[in-house]
């Protein structure tokens, strides 16, 4: 059980605001916010490479932080910049040939698009499409069906920026066992609200941001890569000193393991400030989270279904934190600033963000709402309210 008071005591900003934009970038704890603000006034009276070699260990304790809560060895996982760069950083280490596959899915990220896209251009890499079930979740029956022996890689994104949809990472890993095909799941909205864990996953590759539902900074993100993805890997894109050595004048190699997705020069108060987030949701139980999350989705889900004029569009048989909807006579950005106005925060998905499934599904944008387990009922209450005047 989460003391729910308790943590809206540690959460200021639930006095200025209700805050339904977890899935864009949450709350902090006040622990994190110390911790970052700490860490910048140390430099600021220091500097930065002294504060760095003094805090080394508080530093090196996100790995571990990373590790507790989602598994894998500590050496496997690195810390980047964003969830763009961490997808990027392992992606980008792979060496294809012309005429490789990648599969991926129709809730793939615009970003993680962006990189396979530049794979086709360059490497001659062919992209496929694997598409979904008649709940609107991945088809695992289909993805098998697809894979062949020119199938590199199996792109797979766990929950999608624009709905609350939970792809089925689980049975694609267990399809995906034994095989010779890498498994790369975007995790960047589901680490922080759902439980999540490389090796119940099966999967070789790993991404995720600290600003979303894990509550930690902006500016921050993680990656962890199996060995098995390591022995198929060279240099990420952006190698710097910090991941590799320069070993002759016309050869640069890589670090072992995932310090070569690491850039050289970061945004060290966020890597403590990472580590206090995720040592926060460890200590809150994300199993814990998810439970309350699944009941607070679940009523709002339901409310907003009992407004005349208003539509819930969430995909999948499992469902997560997110929360899609249209309002008729209404954009969702006229949505966004009304509901703005009452301090109430909430996001648009739109078109641009989901290429491969709003199309098909006669969509151009939705309103996304995505709790977390510090809202209130009595937030869903508010939020419900004032919908229900512009419906």
């Amino acid at each position: 059980m989460i003391d729910v008071e308790k943590i809206r005591a540690d959460t200021p900003g639930v006095n200025s605001v209700a805050h339904f934009n977890n899935a864009g970038s949450a709350l902090p704890p006040a622990v994190v916010t110390d911790v970052v603000i700490d860490y910048l006034k140390a430099e600021a009276v220091r500097g930065g490479y002294e504060v760095a070699d003094a805090r080394a260990d508080e530093l090196a304790s996100v790995y571990a932080a990373a590790s507790d809560l989602l598994g894998g060895e500590r050496k496997n996982w690195a810390f980047v910049e964003s969830a763009t760069r961490a997808w990027n950083a392992a992606f980008s280490a792979l060496r294809f040939s012309p005429g490789d596959r990648v599969i991926t899915t129709r809730a793939e990220y615009p970003s993680n698009m962006a990189g396979l896209l530049r794979a086709k251009e360059i490497q001659g890499v062919e992209i496929d499409i694997a598409p979904n079930d008649e709940h609107g979740q991945l088809d695992v029956a289909a993805l098998e069906a697809m894979l062949d022996e020119r199938t590199r890689l199996v792109s797979v994104t766990h929950v999608p920026t624009q709905g609350g949809l939970v792809n089925p990472v689980e049975e694609v890993g267990a399809l995906l066992s034994g095989s010779s095909i890498l498994y790369q799941v975007d995790a960047c909205q589901s680490v922080g609200q759902l439980e999540v864990n490389v090796e119940r996953m099966g999967c070789d590759m790993l991404s995720f941001t600290g600003r979303k539902f894990v509550r930690g900074p902006r500016g921050t993100g993680m990656v962890w890569a199996s060995d098995k993805a390591f022995s198929q890997m060279a240099n990420p894109a952006g190698v710097d000193m910090s991941g590799a050595e320069w070993v002759a004048p016309m050869e640069i190699t890589p670090h072992a393991k995932a310090s070569r997705f690491e850039p050289y020069e970061t945004f060290f108060a966020g890597k403590v400030g990472l580590a206090s987030a995720l040592r926060y949701a460890k200590e809150v139980g994300v199993a814990n989270i998810a439970t309350r999350n699944l009941r607070l989705a679940e009523t709002l889900r339901s409310q907003l279904s009992n407004l005349p004029q208003v539509a819930v569009h969430d995909l999948g048989l499992k469902k997560c934190a997110i929360v899609t909807f249209a309002v008729e006579g209404q954009t969702a950005a006229e949505v966004v600033s009304w509901l703005s106005s009452k301090s109430i925060n909430v996001s648009a998905s739109v078109e641009n963000s989901a290429r491969l499934d709003f199309p098909e599904r006669g969509l151009t944008e939705l309103v996304r709402a995505s709790v977390h387990y510090y809202n209130s009922e009595e937030e869903i209450e508010r939020l419900i309210d004032e919908v229900s005047k512009l419906a």
